[in-house]
């Protein structure tokens, strides 16, 4: 291998050894002939597991609370950390492209153990917080629809690896092709539930435009922070740079751009897709929840309860239930993958997905329950939010590395980021590590 080269082992500390989720590596074959149109349908796919991760239950919880407390206003907040995702997604798939390491391995391989060890265990964190969520979303949406209690629910949702085992074995598209079909449900429901809803359309186009309030308002940048960790999610910045290379493009630098260009098609197209539904379900609580003066409405569980008298529409309530169901079974696949990747990638250690689905999802499952049991249902709501702040204030350690490494052109060669967009990757790490400094502050203070 020449010296000098993205994957020269004198640039990196370790070599790159083998992929994470070998089993689907380049399983997914790429025409070298094939019209652009073909080419963008093999790479469509990938974007839309991360999307995904933009929608999950965490964000409902988020943006059910900013909807019925702001009205329109967090708009702007999902509008930016959308525009915020679109440009570390791009990022991810460029590394993995560039240098066939996914941001985990990347960490491994360019950091010493006592920077990338930290680094591994605020991944396995910002998981744990991630499972935390969707236990919760999955076992209400349970409730919702079959009226399982809440602690039934939350122990079924260990079941669902056995979905995500079958789905491997049948193939990754076929989970593409699973994520998809259920992302179009979830879009369904909502699109009914806003026309139902009918809300002011333009105090929604004024609610993109940003506001003071949102930095001078204490309650509202606590909303707005678990948005924007619900929305630029970390495990989705290792997912991503991971299940890129399922597909089997070639190795020469033109192949390798025309990889990137669709790569970052697939994902922008995916990542607008989910701004419409993180923007449904804010307008939806701020049409609805907002105008009636229900502006406590957090809790899942009250919002679909809530939306039958106010909608005047006895489906509102089971088309709620089910896009949450559906959002939750999604996010339990993605995250299962997320997990491989960091483990594998960060520690070389490779478990069987059933054992590690189980492992991540006890971690989220016994404060799940201990939260029920002590404290009711009521307070699941104040759990999912605190579980996207938690992914607020661990995403700089994702962040930072990815910005870095991919700046640099000693590791990613002629694929190196433009200037402009690691600027514009670091003005965004640091808008996301200033916001958290400053919620640290209020809640240190009390203020």
């Amino acid at each position: 291998m020449p010296q000098g080269s993205p994957d020269s082992t004198s640039i990196w500390l370790r070599s790159r050894g083998e992929p994470s989720l070998a089993d689907v590596f380049r399983t997914v074959s790429v025409a070298p002939t094939a019209s652009s149109w073909r080419k963008f349908i093999t790479f469509l796919g990938p974007g839309y597991l991360v999307a995904v991760g933009y929608m999950d239950p965490g964000n409902w919880a988020t943006s059910l609370a900013g909807g019925a407390q702001f009205g329109y206003t967090l708009l702007t907040v999902a509008l930016v950390s959308n525009i915020m995702a679109v440009i570390l997604q791009s990022l991810c798939a460029r590394l993995a492209v560039a240098t066939g390491r996914d941001l985990a391995q990347a960490c491994r391989d360019a950091y010493p153990p006592f920077m990338a060890w930290p680094l591994w265990l605020l991944a396995e964190l910002a998981i744990c917080a991630t499972d935390l969520a969707e236990v919760i979303g999955t076992a209400i949406g349970l409730n919702l629809l079959f009226g399982v209690p809440l602690e039934i629910g939350v122990l079924i949702t260990a079941l669902d690896v056995f979905i995500i085992l079958w789905l491997q074995t049948k193939g990754f598209r076929w989970v593409e092709a699973f994520i998809i079909t259920l992302l179009g449900v979830i879009a369904l429901c909502f699109g009914i539930q806003i026309a139902l809803a009918d809300p002011n359309w333009g105090e929604v186009i004024r609610g993109f435009a940003p506001t003071t309030a949102i930095v001078t308002d204490p309650n509202m940048l606590y909303i707005a922070l678990g948005i924007i960790g619900a929305t630029v999610m970390p495990h989705n910045l290792y997912l991503h740079s991971g299940i890129v290379q399922t597909r089997a493009y070639g190795h020469t630098l033109p192949e390798k751009r025309e990889a990137l260009k669709y790569a970052t098609l697939d994902s922008t197209v995916a990542l607008t897709f989910a701004l419409l539904i993180n923007a449904s379900i804010l307008i939806l609580a701020a049409a609805t929840f907002h105008k009636a003066g229900h502006t406590d409405v957090a809790e899942l569980g009250k919002a679909q309860e809530l939306l039958q008298p106010l909608l005047g529409a006895s489906i509102a309530p089971s088309l709620f239930a089910i896009a949450l169901l559906c959002c939750g079974l999604n996010s339990t696949v993605t995250a299962t993958m997320a997990g491989q990747i960091v483990m594998e990638g960060f520690l070389r250690l490779r478990l069987a997905a059933w054992l590690r689905r189980l492992v991540t999802r006890l971690v989220a499952i016994v404060p799940a329950i201990a939260v029920t049991l002590i404290y009711g249902e009521g307070q699941t709501a104040k759990l999912l939010i605190l579980s996207q702040v938690v992914l607020s204030l661990q995403l700089p350690f994702a962040v930072v590395p990815l910005v870095t490494l991919t700046a640099s052109r000693a590791r990613m060669g002629e694929l190196v980021a433009p200037r402009w967009l690691t600027a514009v990757a670091a003005i965004v790490a640091a808008i996301i590590i200033v916001l958290n400094l400053k919620l640290i502050f209020d809640v240190a203070t009390g203020t």
